[in-house]
């Protein structure tokens, strides 16, 4: 190289034919943060996102990777009410836009933008899909109320009843109630407060403490209460992610990313266009969540007193080695309350049954009471014999268990003076001796492999006080070939 000579640097350009993330407008330490949040969908989870985010914005994707303006699109309050105006009450769609808007992309604390900017609405799924209860907590503040700062207990209540009947609602318009609907089942109206109330009573101050129902309304929470709630009431997380998947119609139909939901409602056999059951929406999927997780998918009508008759023999031959069931039943003063059996019931003069079974109420509140291990007193079943109570008893002792439907149907009896001692209950029924006014019986989970191999209804299953006489000489059961068809399981999804 001689002297005088210019050397001119060799430089490399390289074209990118699509926007690097949509973040190049923003500064290096927001655009990581969005890379985060947008990792943490698979490549056609963030497809979906897109595609919702598109529809929503009135913009097509590929048009707007052309021009490179993807990232000036936005969404609107009336854009959102228009796209989920049937899905979703109007209520519940404004608390969305709030807590899409509460997402600060500056850092600045300014005043929330009446547009929903793409980084935005990744963010807010990112976290509320995704994130922990840290990080979904100012997104809840700001749907529960627009204001910074603590919110009323009734702020929160008003919230929690909008959550609710939003799941209800969006699961009936989407068909996703898998056999239950809104003619099938008690009005949801009582059934959404009672679940409200039920999810509320779990709020703590700070010193620990639960608040006081008549007080409540009119108490101020902060942030970490509504965080510590969140993170110990898991309903509330699944609760937002249905209404979002089903809401939206986002991430919904994508393999492994519905667990939070798939349980939510049990599928439903036996009903179909027979009988209005005694539970609500609201409390089917309260109780469910109580099942043990391998009997949550499925429950299936074994007998109700509407179908079969007020009688505790045909009760006894109805649900008799079923495998674990749910009892329910009303009383003539509209209490409604009942007890989860975790094994087969069988007529015999001991208690059986272990630590899994719990009582529950549905109204006028939604509760479930589980074991204390004061004693193993979890359910009894007895029939025709003159030394040992005859009737189905769940709790307490004879003559005065915390559940107890007499043999001499329609009579029954909840005694807690204070409390039931196998589980904790209060008297469950208006009166404590009460008079039935229906009762319902639910296989949950898969019928036990006996249920199915046998096939027929053995005598001993009609007539439970010969089964009983067998059990206490300690005699076997030898007519399992003399059964009655069962009843067709028919299909209701």
């Amino acid at each position: 190289m001689s002297l005088g000579t210019v050397v001119i640097p060799f430089c490399v350009c390289v074209y990118f034919p699509f926007p690097l993330l949509q973040v190049e407008k923003m500064g290096n330490a927001e655009s990581n943060a969005y890379r985060n949040h947008l990792s943490r969908f698979l490549p056609e989870e963030q497809s979906d996102v897109d595609g919702v985010f598109d529809i929503l914005s009135g913009s097509s994707g590929s048009a707007a990777a052309k021009n490179g303006k993807a990232m000036k699109k936005t969404v609107t309050l009336e854009a959102l009410k228009a796209y989920m105006r049937e899905p979703l009450p109007e209520q519940m769609t404004v608390r969305l836009y709030n807590g899409m808007r509460s997402i600060d992309l500056t850092g600045k604390s300014s005043a929330p933008s009446d547009h929903i900017a793409k980084e935005q609405f990744v963010i807010f799924m990112s976290n509320l899909l995704k994130g922990n209860a840290d990080e979904k907590i100012t997104i809840i503040m700001r749907m529960i109320s627009t204001t910074e700062g603590p919110v009323k207990g009734k702020e929160i209540q008003e919230f929690t009843e909008d959550l609710i009947k939003s799941v209800v609602h969006v699961l009936s318009y989407r068909k996703e109630l898998k056999g239950w609907n809104l003619e099938n089942t008690r009005d949801s109206a009582s059934g959404i407060k009672a679940l409200s109330s039920q999810l509320l009573s779990e709020l703590k101050l700070a010193d620990g403490t639960k608040a006081v129902s008549p007080q409540l309304m009119e108490m101020n929470f902060d942030r970490s209460v509504i965080e510590d709630w969140v993170y110990r009431v898991p309903q509330i997380s699944a609760f937002l992610s249905v209404v979002i998947r089903q809401g939206l119609r986002v991430l919904h139909s994508l393999p492994d990313q519905t667990k939070d939901i798939v349980n939510l409602v049990p599928g439903c056999k036996g009903i179909k266009g027979r009988i209005v059951s005694l539970f609500d929406i609201p409390s089917i999927i309260y109780i469910n969540s109580h099942l043990p997780a391998e009997l949550q998918h499925k429950w299936r009508l074994l007998f109700s007193s509407k179908l079969h008759g007020e009688s505790f023999s045909q009760l006894c031959a109805h649900i008799v080695n079923k495998g674990p069931c749910i009892v329910i039943l009303k009383d003539v003063d509209g209490f409604i309350f009942g007890g989860f059996a975790s094994h087969s019931w069988e007529v015999k003069p001991q208690f059986q049954g272990d630590n899994r079974c719990f009582l529950f109420s549905v109204f006028p509140s939604l509760a479930v009471y589980t074991y204390t291990g004061y004693n193993d007193h979890y359910m009894y079943l007895n029939h025709g014999q003159q030394t040992m109570p005859n009737g189905l008893g769940m709790g307490g002792q004879h003559d005065y268990f915390g559940l107890w439907v007499d043999s001499d149907y329609g009579k029954g009896h909840s005694k807690a003076k204070p409390r039931c001692t196998t589980y904790n209950s209060p008297q469950l029924s208006a009166k404590e001796d009460f008079t039935l006014d229906a009762l319902e019986v639910w296989a949950v989970g898969d019928m036990p492999e006996s249920a199915e191999t046998k096939g027929k209804k053995s005598i001993l299953d009609v007539d439970p006080e010969a089964q009983a006489l067998l059990e206490m000489t300690g005699k076997s059961r030898h007519s399992e070939g003399l059964r009655e068809p069962l009843e067709d399981d028919d299909e209701d999804n």
